[in-house]
């Protein structure tokens, strides 16, 4: 049982820690996608390697750690506002060519990081963005101005 509650706290911790660093550094996973993977990863590694950690163990934390990913999925379809807190919503930073400020700044991203991006998207300049949409994924979105 005490495996099974230090991989709920660090399923949380993780958690957490992928909010604060923010969507573009994982732009292209999801948070709980890359905490599956670096968990369920390392519980895999010490159960095949460590002397001192039993396969029943590795099994109960992934176990675990499978079942949180359900159960969050589960809520998230069901329950429509913690959508917000489990997945992030999506953030405007242009609208009608003009920069939103206080929403780049907020998510750590620079004009030239924006800029850079609509170049990629074969739009010269931000005035000719109508939309740009931070998505939750971590990708902007680009709606250009007709």
């Amino acid at each position: 049982m005490d495996i099974a509650l230090r991989g709920i706290a660090l399923f949380f911790f993780v958690f957490l820690l992928t909010r604060v660093i923010g969507r573009r550094e994982l732009a292209s996973l999801q948070p709980f996608d890359l905490i599956l993977l670096i968990v369920l990863g390392d519980a895999i590694q010490q159960g095949l390697t460590q002397d001192d950690y039993s396969v029943t163990g590795a099994l109960i934390a992934v176990g675990t750690l499978a079942a949180l990913q359900v159960l969050t999925s589960y809520v998230s379809f069901k329950v429509p506002w913690s959508r917000r807190v489990l997945e992030g919503y999506p953030i405007v930073l242009v609208q009608d060519g003009r920069v939103i400020e206080e929403n780049l700044r907020r998510e750590r991203l620079t004009i030239d990081d924006l800029a850079e991006q609509a170049r990629g998207q074969q739009l010269a300049s931000l005035e000719d963005v109508r939309w740009a949409v931070f998505e939750p994924s971590g990708a902007i979105s680009f709606i250009p101005k007709q």
